[in-house]
């Protein structure tokens, strides 16, 4: 099923969308794609932020940049099958010296290790809300949480290089602008923490299918997420209104 053009609905259309996706993603990590220890839950308050979906591991280590990776009991390893992706850069600690504005914990208790988002209209209406959502992320890749990002709207004034133009900057600190391919303006995103940062980057165009993308666990493993197949289902049970986009 195609990527479809979500700007031609209301936002409650989209909001629709979204909250029947999220779901059908975490029954996916849940249903035996994460490893064993590891676990999703939905829309979980961490701090002042709200991430899409967490994943954790049953332990109860407080995140931090210097904690080692929680127990290595399955996903793919990335030195036998790096991410299958056709862009990927890499920030090194020498650039990570950055402000740093949201603290990501999990009221759990249990250790927090992957943080999943959907952007929703709201995340990039205004200038602050898309620098935000930007420190959200580049803070809990700060504590070694590592983040999937997916979005499904396209670049506008306030993101003109996509989403991860914003984080990118962020990021290196640096005011160059990404290369967003002009053909394929949408953007997924999959961030790896391991003292320097690499992102793993899709871009795709409306119309097209949604490849699958890698979510780290450890800074060496990682699953696979299928994003076409989760998407699929949830439109599935759109209303024939929403279903016009």
């Amino acid at each position: 099923m195609p990527v479809h053009d979500w700007t031609l609905v209301e936002a409650g259309i989209f909001h629709n969308m979204h909250v029947a996706w999220i779901p059908e993603i975490s029954k996916r990590l849940n249903g035996g794609l994460l490893p064993e220890g590891y676990y999703s839950l939905v829309e979980q308050h961490a701090g002042r932020s709200i991430p899409d979906i967490l994943t954790l591991h049953g332990s109860s280590q407080p995140a931090h940049p210097a904690s080692p990776p929680p127990p290595d009991t399955g996903g793919i390893a990335v030195a036998e099958a790096p991410p299958r992706v056709r862009r990927s850069e890499t920030f090194e600690a020498s650039a990570l010296a950055r402000r740093r504005t949201l603290a990501v914990r999990h009221v759990t208790g249990h250790r927090l290790v992957a943080i999943l988002e959907v952007l929703s209209p709201a995340n990039k209406d205004r200038p602050q809300t898309a620098e935000e959502f930007a420190a959200k992320i580049v803070s809990a890749l700060d504590l070694g949480i590592h983040a999937l990002v997916v979005d499904l709207l396209p670049p506008g004034p306030h993101d003109p290089q996509g989403i991860h133009g914003v984080i990118r900057r962020h990021l290196d600190l640096s005011d160059e602008p990404y290369d967003l391919p002009a053909n394929e303006p949408l953007t997924l995103v999959s961030y790896q923490s391991a003292g320097k940062i690499d992102a793993h980057l899709e871009h795709l165009a409306l119309g097209q299918a949604l490849p699958d993308m890698p979510l780290f666990i450890r800074p060496d493993r990682y699953v696979t997420v299928p994003l076409e197949a989760t998407y699929q289902a949830a439109y599935s049970g759109m209303p024939k209104f929403g279903a016009t986009c």
